[in-house]
């Protein structure tokens, strides 16, 4: 009110007093003009009821507002350190600019890290160093029933749709992927012509909307399934049963979103509003959901398949372990998605709360399959907050064949972590589909940089591993990774994940105490916590 009396006052005395001479000079009204429009704002915030700040504070309450919106900015470009950003601190965005752009990522006088706080990992160098191997390795994907195997590079394009990015970068991911002889996964949204024209590898992803190979009413349909896997750019099939940045929530895509070219990608109805469930229709058990990858992988013309999961309960997992063991049959590649992975848009409890992070998920996952005796015919991916070659070895070490980045080839694209993807006003024109933002991606040009990043981080993986004395991913131990957990206290993975022998769950005087009652309760036909 103090304010409101203190502008409103003097300009309504200065209009009353003002002689009509001086009312018609636009000097006069230079001065009073702000004056009066100060007045209207104080009396629009004394009357509004939707903001009591504005009530109690007219005029000045418009600061805290004012502030409140470029206080993103004020954070990531003044007050954070290079090494306390979120979700990536500015050396991790640093080294991936410097990779896509060719430049030397290298650091004078040290690192800024607090190497002996509780939680920090270490790799451990040896005495005796390798050569670093001129060639990066790649992995067969390909188990008993794959009859069309593919060989997956170390680090590959995980998850991203057309639709929740522009059109241009999903042509210049796909094209960096086919200069680098990497993978380009889809994403749930579908298979578009910006994935299919550059030529480079794709990992079909296909989610609970089935789109690109669905029926009117949503389900999955065979046929078009089988038209689009027979495509030669198409060289593995994924089932995604959850997502790590929200694992078991569904999705709604607005009719005002759902234009011509979106609808045709997706096989849905122009315009219409369009619901992806948290759940499958193809599958309700652990069995089912076994003999239906089997049935993709037929549909596929024996091409690799596999499932993506954000692990929740090891028990349901056991339980997957425990169908494809009954009914002979497994997929060809699991990813596991970390609970820190990234996405578009997700409700931030299920981003904060939900599913386990990485390193537990990936690790409950590659010891169960060891113990079930299944590991040898499986191939891991990992995907969930990697960014460099040190996140590559030790996602490796941790039981992974090969891993997969989505928000550092954003990165590698030009993506300034501006985090406003779901508003569709990415300003560098990755993540909108305005085509006025998607007009200043350059597709030539980020392409280059996408496979620039891609072969220096694999490099840097094989500098790491040589430095470790180990010329290839299979000589990496879980010994070779340390973890300080507590003050005076650093111990290897080795001895914080309890190992499992190849095939010793199926013995139960072998199962360890810690596996037992789950392993026990874990049943074929039937999903359960507890």
């Amino acid at each position: 009110m103090v304010t409101f009396l203190l502008v409103a006052v003097p300009a309504l005395i200065a209009l009353a007093t003002a002689p009509a001479a001086v009312l018609v000079s636009p000097w006069w009204w230079c001065v009073a003009g702000p004056a009066l429009l100060l007045v209207a704002v104080a009396l629009h915030d004394l009357l509004q009821r939707r903001h009591s700040v504005l009530r109690n504070y007219p005029v000045l309450g418009h600061l805290r507002f004012a502030m409140e919106a470029i206080r993103p900015e004020v954070q990531q470009y003044f007050v954070e350190r290079n090494v306390d950003g979120a979700p990536f601190d500015r050396d991790t965005r640093s080294i991936v600019y410097e990779r896509a752009k060719g430049t030397d990522a290298e650091d004078p006088f040290g690192t800024e890290l607090q190497l002996d706080r509780t939680g920090t990992e270490y790799l451990v160098p040896s005495m005796a160093p390798r050569p670093v191997p001129t060639e990066p390795p790649r992995v067969r994907v390909g188990g008993p029933g794959c009859t069309r195997p593919y060989d997956m590079a170390l680090l590959n394009v995980s998850a991203m749709s057309f639709g929740s990015l522009s059109d241009r970068a999903i042509r210049a991911l796909n094209e960096g992927a086919r200069r680098g002889g990497f993978a380009h996964d889809t994403g749930e949204g579908g298979i578009s012509e910006h994935h299919l024209a550059p030529g480079g590898d794709l990992v079909w992803e296909i989610g609970t909307g089935y789109f690109g190979c669905r029926t009117e009413d949503g389900d999955f349909d065979p046929r078009r399934f089988a038209e689009k896997a027979a495509l030669d750019q198409v060289a593995c099939v994924l089932l995604k049963v959850s997502q790590g940045a929200k694992p078991g929530i569904g999705g709604v895509l607005p009719g005002s979103k759902v234009g011509r070219e979106i609808a045709t990608v997706r096989g849905v109805p122009e315009g219409r509003t369009v619901i992806s469930p948290p759940y499958h229709r193809v599958y309700r058990t652990p069995r089912e959901l076994v003999r239906f990858l089997d049935r993709m992988r037929d549909l596929a013309g024996g091409k690799p398949v596999g499932f993506k999961l954000c692990v929740g309960s090891r028990r349901e997992f056991l339980a997957v372990c425990k169908a494809m063991l009954e009914e002979d049959l497994t997929p060809d590649f699991i990813v596991v998605d970390g609970a820190e992975g990234g996405t578009g848009a997700a409700p931030l409890e299920f981003a904060d709360t939900v599913g386990l992070p990485l390193t537990e998920g990936l690790t409950t996952v590659h010891r169960a399959l060891v113990g079930a005796g299944l590991r040898d015919r499986i191939r891991l991916g990992a995907s969930g907050k990697i960014a460099t070659g040190g996140d590559i070895v030790k996602r490796l070490i941790q039981g992974a064949d090969y891993v997969n980045s989505a928000r550092a080839m954003m990165f590698a694209l030009g993506c300034i972590q501006a985090q406003r993807c779901h508003t569709n006003t990415c300003p560098v024109g990755v993540a909108t589909q305005d085509p006025r933002r998607a007009r200043a991606l350059d597709v030539e040009d980020k392409a280059r940089r996408v496979q620039r990043f891609q072969e220096a981080t694999v490099k840097s993986a094989l500098q790491i591993m040589a430095a470790m004395g180990v010329d290839d991913p299979s000589g990496l131990t879980p010994g070779m990774l340390m973890q300080r957990v507590g003050p005076d206290d650093v111990r290897s993975h080795a001895d914080l994940y309890e190992p499992l022998a190849p095939g010793q769950l199926l013995a139960s005087a072998s199962v360890p105490a810690s596996w037992e009652d789950d392993w026990t309760s874990a049943h074929p036909d039937r999903f359960a916590l507890g």
